[in-house]
Formats: structure tokens, sequence, C-alpha cells
């Protein structure tokens, strides 16, 4: 647990910055920021703050759907919203088209690594990412199915409202599934399993292991 907190919190602050990075490199967005975008041009709310307003009504889908949140999806709805709002007051979109090149790369490595903490802490998915599973437990559609007919949806309502949607967004859609299949291993927590003991059986002098089951953690 001391390790598990502190990644989480940290990986979810990280994941907010990274957003932000993302959005003022200007280049385009992944498809749930594109939504944010396209709802903010429309309501005039902060993008952050929408993000957790979409948080909170994507997690309020997973009661049809018999989702059971963890500590870890609560704050990621809490935490990354403010955290975007934070990056967007510090990050400013830069004058030259390299330079976004470089803050979105950096934002898009940035944002891999905040996935890899906040998720290999096991402290349970984000909204989206229930969403995506609960959709498979009820319906038996493949993963990729569900989180399709989703993002794309969301892309194209956001779209349509002016959400910015350009050459990252595809980046992203190409980019984060590979990258996160190497953070994601890296920072997993491993499940805490207890050393196995040997002790003697019996009253003769043969001694034979005793091993406790793995502890659940």
């Amino acid at each position: 647990m001391l390790r598990r907190i502190p990644q989480l919190l940290i990986g979810l602050v990280l994941y907010g910055i990274a957003d932000a990075m993302l959005i003022r490199a200007a280049l385009g967005v992944d498809p749930w920021t594109v939504f944010a975008q396209g709802l903010s041009n429309l309501t005039g709310i902060g993008i952050g703050w929408l993000t957790n307003l979409i948080g909170l009504a994507v997690l309020l889908l997973w009661i049809p759907l018999r989702q059971k949140p963890g500590i870890g999806t609560v704050l990621n709805i809490l935490l990354i919203g403010p955290s975007i709002e934070l990056g967007l007051w510090f990050i400013q979109t830069p004058p030259e088209l390299w330079q976004q090149i470089l803050l979105f790369t950096g934002g898009l490595l940035l944002l891999a690594v905040a996935s890899g903490l906040y998720i290999g802490s096991r402290f349970g998915p984000g909204p989206r990412d229930g969403l995506m599973t609960g959709i498979h437990a009820r319906t038996g559609w493949p993963i990729w199915v569900g989180r399709t007919i989703v993002e794309v949806s969301v892309l194209a309502i956001g779209w349509v409202l002016g959400g910015d949607v350009g050459f990252g967004t595809l980046a992203f859609a190409l980019l984060i599934g590979p990258l996160c299949g190497f953070t994601l291993p890296f920072f997993r927590v491993p499940e805490k399993t207890r050393t196995p003991r040997v002790g003697t059986v019996g009253t003769g002098t043969a001694a034979s292991p005793a091993v406790e089951p793995a502890a659940a953690n």
C-alpha cells in the first residue's frame, strides 16, 4: 500500500498534465478529449471540469452494466479534470510546428507512463475503461467492438461541436496501445503472496513443506 497509493495519485495527476500537453499541442487529441472540447465550445465550461462531469456520467452507466468501481475509479474522476486545468494554465501552444510536434510527443509519452502508473496500482479501472469491459460482460461483444462504437460516437459528436480532430488523433489511436503495452507491465504492482514456510510434520525426523495459500491483496 505504501507504493500503490502514491503511484495511483501521481499517475492520475500526470495523466491530466499529459492531456493538457496534447491539447496545447493543437495537433488533434483522443476521442474523449475531442468530446470534452466540443462540449466546452458549446457550454463555455473548462475542458478539465467537463472531463470530471463526463467521467461521472459514464460512471452512472456502470449501474445497468453491473460494474463495481474501485477507489481508483473515483479518484480518476476527481483528479484528472483539475490536473488538466492546471496543465492548461501553465502550458501554452508553441508558435512553431516542430515545437508543437515535440509537445505532442512528450504528452503522449507522459500519458503512457501515467496510464501505467495508475492502472498498475490495481485500484480499479477508469470510468471509460470500465464502460468497455462492462459492455463486453453484458453483451458478449469483443472489447474492441464496444470500444470502437463508443469512441467513434464521442469523436463524431465532439468533432461536430468543434473539437480538435487532426493528425494527433490518428497518432494517438495508433501509438497509445503499443506504448501502454510497455508501461503497464513495467509499473504494475505485483500481487502480494506469502513466502512458503517449511515445518516438521508429525513426530518423526522427516520434514515436509507447508505452503500457505496466497494472501488476497
